[in-house]
């Protein structure tokens, strides 16, 4: 796993930076992506990227947003969140600010984006999320916070067939 860490490592930190001024840092999945979230000054804070982990169950740090995801990785995060129904979570774009995107990385210890968090804590980037996917441990996570996983009744049709 080591090696897919670093490649995907490798791969994050070349995507080249796109973004335009302007545009909401914080953007809500589910109702088309448009609730804004303040990002004043002091962004990249340790208190203030707590305040961003924390605010909701499930929290996406990524390069765009869930309606366009402007990195591959970004993109594979909101597609596994999708698979399994998780429409309502909080995405916020380090493209558009530097600040945030350097301190959610001091704040993980965590080189790359895009970060996913569940429940304040961290769970990794999509590496980790598309491995928790393919073993089940996604759907164990997401029942621990009151998600039922989309999969699950996607399971029982089959099994009605």
């Amino acid at each position: 796993m080591r090696a897919a860490v670093r490649a995907a490592w490798r791969i994050g930190t070349g995507a080249a930076l796109r973004g335009r001024a302007g545009c909401p840092l914080s953007q809500a999945a589910g109702n088309g992506g448009g609730a804004e979230s303040g990002g004043g000054g002091g962004s990249g804070s340790r208190e203030a990227v707590e305040r961003l982990v924390r605010e909701h169950p499930v929290v996406v740090f990524m390069k765009g947003s869930p309606a366009q995801p402007l990195c591959g990785f970004s993109n594979a995060v909101v597609q596994i969140l999708r698979l399994h129904g998780v429409e309502d979570y909080r995405a916020h774009d380090v493209l558009q600010d530097p600040d945030l995107r350097q301190g959610i990385k001091n704040y993980s210890n965590w080189p790359t984006i895009p970060q996913v968090y569940l429940n304040g804590e961290f769970v990794g980037g999509c590496d980790i999320l598309l491995q928790m996917h393919q073993n089940g441990d996604l759907v164990e996570e997401l029942k621990k916070l009151g998600i039922r996983s989309a999969l699950l009744d996607a399971e029982k049709d089959q099994e009605k067939k």
